[in-house]
């Protein structure tokens, strides 16, 4: 077995990118939401570069992350991926890929409660916006 540890933060960012699509597409179906341009549209609010960079930023402010967390998001923001971000400033794509570092390093290591934890932290966020 591979030590997730030593795993680079684009990988684990692209496991997380599918990690938390999944779940907000789960989410949102669970929700009543079941047309394809509803769902798509819906789905933007919580996977977009710009809003993972503020429930990250929030995560920061409020000290959710643990201290590994911390550390994972920060391999990931630093990482550089040679991509750039089709609706995203360097800044904001950076900061996002760091947020799905974070939550595929938690899927790796089946931290599963963890994830859903922060999953869930990242919903309420999101719907408290929108009220």
């Amino acid at each position: 077995m591979t030590d997730v540890t030593l795993i680079n933060g684009i990988a684990l960012a692209f496991e997380g990118d599918a990690v938390y699509s999944m779940y907000i597409r789960r989410y949102l179906i669970f929700k009543g939401l079941t047309k394809p341009n509803h769902l798509h549209r819906e789905a933007n609010r919580y996977v977009s570069a710009k809003a993972q960079a503020a429930l990250i930023s929030k995560m920061l402010d409020e000290e959710f992350l643990s201290e590994r967390e911390v550390d994972i998001y920060k391999r990931g923001r630093n990482t550089n991926s040679h991509t750039k971000a089709k609706n995203a400033d360097v800044v904001t794509y950076r900061m996002s890929t760091g947020f799905e570092a974070v939550l595929g390093y938690l899927h790796m290591t089946e931290q599963i409660e963890r994830l859903e934890e922060v999953i869930d932290w990242c919903t309420t966020q999101v719907e408290r916006l929108e009220n």
